[in-house]
């Protein structure tokens, strides 16, 4: 279950996704406590659009606290091509430079909750995790076992995202030099 975290204070919220309710930040908030109950994997999305929402990484920190989520996967925004709704330009695309330094000012500001677990060069991704549910004796367990999961739904009886982790593969994990592919 994720939630698309698109700015960090209300006013950079209104300013991008130019929203139809007037209660929007409420109804924002509100989504993110929800997350906060579920206990399956959750996560907050993050698109970096330069210039638009990269510099709140203390504002972006203070909403970990309200969700809670899984992991951080924070992603630069792929440009479409221009729209007369849209202002964005290429200058607006971050580089993978540019995600891998917000994400570790991130992990930073979390005090120890999240570190940077995996990246994906190509998808100008990276994402965090929360190392208490899913870094396990300095390796990572970000990636699903699907078969647990099927068999862990068909018994019925509650379960929790920690019962059907995997373990990330070496290629996967930040800072390889695979930078996320599979050498397969």
């Amino acid at each position: 279950l994720y939630v698309s975290v698109d700015a960090a204070t209300k006013d950079s919220l209104k300013a991008i996704d130019r929203p139809l309710f007037g209660d929007f930040w409420e109804r924002f908030v509100d989504s993110l406590q929800a997350l906060k109950e579920k206990q399956q994997r959750t996560v907050y999305r993050l698109t970096l659009v330069k210039g638009w929402n990269t510099e709140d990484v203390d504002a972006y920190s203070n909403l970990f606290v309200i969700g809670d989520p899984d992991f951080i996967e924070i992603k630069g925004v792929t440009y479409c091509g221009s729209s007369a709704t849209s202002k964005l330009t290429m200058e607006n695309v971050p580089w993978h430079s540019d995600v891998k330094e917000f994400s570790e000012a991130l992990a930073q500001k979390s005090n120890g909750v999240y570190e940077v677990a995996c990246e994906h060069v190509h998808s100008c991704c990276v994402l965090l995790a929360n190392v208490n549910k899913f870094k396990v004796n300095d390796q990572w367990f970000t990636w699903i076992d699907y078969d647990k999961f099927h068999d862990l739904v068909a018994a019925g009886e509650p379960f929790s995202s920690k019962d059907y982790m995997a373990s990330t593969p070496s290629w996967a994990v930040y800072g390889a030099e695979e930078g996320g592919f599979d050498p397969e």
